[in-house]
């Protein structure tokens, strides 16, 4: 029987262990391989030497899969990552740029059965200037913590340069969390954010002794090229966040009230400065390869519940305003 035209049953695309999407472990990055569905599977195919090979993708554990350069994609298959409510993107070489629709969008599966919750408490606050500023804030001082506990306890991080005790960090940090308070419109809020990633990069560049960087989205030098895998990675995750929680990706509280897709930037940046940042300077001192980058990304994104944080942060907004809803954040509530 021909590839791909196998029958799929509603018992196999209902059969899939649940697995809560701020649990799953597994970003999939493929390029010059054919995704297909096959006895009641996603594979993806490549082309050895001497014969073709398949690899099993475990989709009830999966959050994104990034189609790189030479890939293509089955009907079927596409029907069966939706139903375990896996987010597709189509990208160039390297995981960058994402290609599908804008700068930042995703291929997201069909579901009427989201939660409706975190949207209409997002809708409570978003129309109102002063809350929206409030919810950005918030956002960005978790962002600090975050920075400032996994840079506290990750060893590989510390033996690197990277701690939370680090004068100069300190310094930073502080600085940014005054000029957070302080902000009287986002515009303050995004010149502070700006500023800091500055003294991230110095902070950086002096540990792991690459004095010649200068943040270039279109460079094709090491570190510059594994800030870009790396940020769209993250960006992965904050795309199956706000999918899960059912909150379209249009309404941002800081980068733009215009720009498609700008709240998944914002997700992003909770986590990418204290993850994506060091480990992209790090692996490109080292002269470690794309997938070896990538794979240290996803390790510690998993250790250090990357996806977890995401949703904690994106609910405890929206559920602060929704007028029937307490303080509860455990799991996805898909």
């Amino acid at each position: 029987m021909p590839i791909g035209i196998y029958t799929i049953t509603m018992e196999q695309l209902t059969d899939l262990k649940a697995i809560l999407h701020s649990k799953r472990a597994n970003i999939y990055y493929l390029e010059y391989c054919r995704v297909m569905q096959k006895d009641g599977r996603v594979l993806y195919l490549t082309d050895a030497k001497s014969e073709k090979q398949y690899w099993n993708i475990p989709i009830a554990n999966t959050t994104v899969i990034l189609l790189g350069n030479g890939t293509s994609i089955t009907q079927a298959a596409m029907r069966m990552l939706a139903s375990a409510g896996v987010l597709v993107g189509f990208s160039g070489g390297g995981g960058t740029p994402l290609l599908m629709g804008t700068e930042i969008e995703w291929m997201t599966p069909q579901s009427e059965y989201r939660p409706t919750e975190y949207m209409q408490g997002w809708m409570q606050f978003w129309f109102d200037d002063d809350k929206r500023l409030s919810a950005a804030k918030q956002m960005q001082q978790a962002r600090l913590q975050y920075m400032q506990t996994i840079w506290g306890k990750d060893k590989d991080l510390q033996m690197e340069g990277f701690r939370s005790d680090e004068p100069e960090l300190i310094r930073a940090l502080d600085n940014a969390s005054k000029k957070i308070d302080q902000a009287k419109k986002v515009g303050e809020l995004l010149q502070g954010e700006a500023l800091l990633t500055k003294q991230l990069y110095k902070l950086a560049v002096n540990k792991t002794k690459q004095s010649d960087f200068v943040r270039d989205r279109e460079s094709t030098d090491t570190a510059n090229a594994f800030l870009n895998h790396g940020n769209y990675l993250a960006y992965g995750l904050a795309a199956t966040t706000l999918w899960v929680l059912g909150i379209p990706h249009g309404f941002a509280v800081m980068h733009g009230k215009t720009r498609r897709g700008a709240l998944v930037f914002d997700v992003a940046d909770l986590i990418k400065d204290t993850l994506v940042l060091p480990w992209a300077f790090i692996c490109a001192k080292e002269g470690a390869s794309e997938q070896e980058f990538r794979q240290q990304c996803l390790q510690v994104f998993t250790q250090h519940k990357a996806l977890d944080f995401m949703f904690e942060q994106v609910k405890l907004i929206a559920l602060e305003y929704h007028p029937s809803k307490g303080p509860k954040v455990e799991g996805d509530d898909l």
